[in-house]
């Protein structure tokens, strides 16, 4: 049985695929240093998550 060669021309499999590019990058300020830094990540220039303290703070 024969098959097409381009089942979906280039314009609709663009158009499909238009969703799958990637969001910006959420940054929060946080509330103990005022910096900016990922939701859900250690701050590591005081070494805190949510409060307390996991890593020793880096001397810059």
């Amino acid at each position: 049985m024969a098959v097409p060669k381009r089942k979906v021309s280039p314009a609709k499999r663009g158009m499909r695929r238009s969703h799958d590019k990637l969001g910006q990058a959420s940054y929060i300020e946080d509330k103990d240093s005022g910096e900016l830094r990922r939701p859900h990540h250690i701050d590591l220039k005081t070494g805190k998550y949510r409060g307390r303290q996991v890593l020793e703070p880096q001397d810059d």
